[in-house]
């Protein structure tokens, strides 16, 4: 995990096509910038963070679903609980479950665990839409195969 550049998912351990699901492993780094101001003396990993984290398990599930056809841009964040504190050092297992993929927008219900108990969850909405340029895309990709995503990248 690089906090810094937004580089939340350290791996790809699950990706099941069947079950439109996607397991991810990252470890919260145990020095950051970003623990210089939450909080001085008492770092902890923002909540939005960890959203974020969600989300980008939730979008490489999307990608994998639709074969790297359209990105997925975070639109909303409904029912979102932080349940407990996360400190830096932490091993956090992210999963994500596609509930809907339609008309434009994909809905996944996604939750993060330590040590087998739920620290956050979310049901996430995406606008789907066509990569920007085919550089991003091709950088997707990479990043993609990067984490292990490497059969789903077509």
């Amino acid at each position: 995990m690089r906090l810094e550049y937004f580089h939340m998912i350290d791996e790809v351990a699950l990706f099941d096509s069947t079950a439109n699901r996607v397991e991810a492993r990252s470890t919260v780094p145990t020095e950051s910038t970003v623990f210089e101001g939450h909080f001085p003396g008492h770092p902890l990993m923002p909540g939005v963070l960890l959203i974020e984290t969600m989300a980008q398990a939730s979008g490489y599930l999307i990608m994998a679903h639709n074969g790297f056809s359209r990105m997925p841009f975070l639109a909303g964040v409904k029912q979102g609980k932080l349940r407990t504190f996360v400190e830096p050092g932490t091993k956090l297992d992210i999963s994500a479950v596609l509930t809907h993929d339609g008309s434009g927008f994909s809905v996944t219900d996604a939750e993060i665990k330590v040590d087998g108990r739920r620290v956050c969850d979310a049901s996430l909405t995406f606008k789907t839409m066509a990569f920007p340029t085919p550089e991003f895309e091709a950088m997707m990709r990479r990043q993609a195969e990067t984490i292990g995503l490497a059969g789903s990248v077509g």
